[in-house]
């Protein structure tokens, strides 16, 4: 009967149902379902390669973010000069791309410091518990009681106004949230059945809390940075506009609304131009990483 025809067994999954979808490859589809968070990240990605791809092609046409022309001060936009120049003559267009990859940069660094403090902190506060917990946690308690913007000025003002100590002194205020969270991710996760099998295997704790404590809480960890990096540019523009930031010759979109406020009334475009580029960042930003954090909730992946 029926000789030569193969009959497929009913419960053989096919290839894709076998091969199944890791937590990292649905959060990215669930990702680019979220239309805000996709169009925040294209626009980083542009307003990045603006401040750096079209900042070195800006130079290589002679245009400089140092050069002045008092004949063309306060110039309005025009073919030659799209947002104008300011008091000084220089070209506002330059001035801005430059502002954005200091301003950038200032965000990328000083939260990447913020997340090695944090993370490192929140994880061994966690992980050992106990009294060594308590005494961390009070630490970070008095830490919060202390006004970060106030602490970062008086930082810069002993240390120098150097674009380093910027880093380090940002980074060194905004860590303490991180490391709550990352005490909360761990003390649930050092329950689970694997850290145990680790322990009992008697790894060391620094190998545990390194090869498999922080590496399963990324998630959290990366969804917060990209929510920090908005906070950490709003405060440089702070300390900038006060005067205590990047110091001229270089600038930053702090430093460039300051400028732009004090004559915002004769030349508007002053500070229309960098405050618009600051605020569009700060969105694309908030808006990524609203979209992360619904992406990489656990409880949504499971529904």
């Amino acid at each position: 009967m029926a000789e030569g025809i193969t009959i497929q067994p009913e419960s053989a999954p096919n290839a894709a149902q076998d091969q199944g979808a890791s937590l990292w490859k649905d959060s990215w589809h669930r990702l680019k379902k979220n239309r805000m968070a996709v169009v925040g990240g294209i626009i980083l990605i542009l307003l990045f390669l603006a401040c750096t791809v079209g900042l070195l092609l800006a130079n290589l046409l002679g245009y400089s973010h140092e050069s002045q022309n008092l004949i063309l001060g306060s110039a309005a936009p025009s073919w030659q000069h799209w947002m104008g120049t300011d008091i000084l003559g220089r070209d506002l267009f330059v001035r801005v791309l430059y502002g954005g990859r200091i301003s950038l940069m200032v965000g990328i660094c000083a939260t990447a410091v913020s997340l090695i403090i944090g993370v490192l902190y929140g994880a061994v506060s966690g992980f050992l518990g106990g009294k060594v917990d308590s005494v961390m946690m009070r630490i970070v308690d008095i830490m919060y009681a202390l006004p970060f913007t106030i602490f970062v000025i008086l930082l810069m003002v002993v240390f120098g106004k150097k674009l380093i100590l910027i880093f380090l002194a940002i980074g060194a205020v905004e860590w303490l949230t991180m490391a709550r969270i990352v005490r909360g991710q761990v003390m649930s996760l050092k329950r689970q059945e694997f850290i145990e099998a680790a322990q009992a295997l008697g790894l060391r704790k620094r190998r545990i809390i390194l090869r498999h404590i922080i590496p399963n809480i990324l998630g959290p960890v990366i969804v917060y940075a990209t929510l920090t990096v908005p906070g950490v540019m709003l405060l440089e523009s702070f300390i900038s506009f006060l005067g205590l930031g990047v110091q001229a010759p270089a600038t930053s979109w702090g430093v460039l609304i300051d400028e732009g406020a004090k004559a915002m009334e004769q030349f508007p475009w002053l500070l229309i131009f960098p405050a618009g580029a600051l605020s569009l960042a700060l969105f694309s930003l908030n808006f990524l990483g609203d979209g992360l954090r619904d992406a990489l909730d656990v409880r949504a992946s499971k529904d």
